[in-house]
């Protein structure tokens, strides 16, 4: 769930364990709830080298676009997940 100044990260796998995470974050504008992949995001945090990242989302049916704030030259694709 993204809110103004805040995203909270939940995950869970089929054996029925979660977690949560709130983190801080440069965002203003309507909550929003979107679902990914884990294992396409680690991809792409993988290859940013930088400590942060940014990602850009028209609402929480399209695809994210992340990128690394530092370094303009790739961009990577994110498609969501249905929640």
């Amino acid at each position: 769930m993204l809110t103004e100044g805040q995203v909270t990260i939940t995950a869970n796998n089929p054996e029925q364990e979660e977690a949560e995470e709130q983190v801080a974050v440069e965002y203003e504008g309507p909550s929003i709830e979107v679902g990914f992949n884990v294992s396409y995001l680690q991809d792409v945090a993988n290859v940013i080298s930088s400590e942060s990242l940014r990602i850009t989302l028209a609402d929480s049916n399209s695809s994210a676009l992340v990128e690394d704030p530092d370094n303009g030259d790739s961009l990577y694709v994110v498609m969501p997940m249905r929640l």
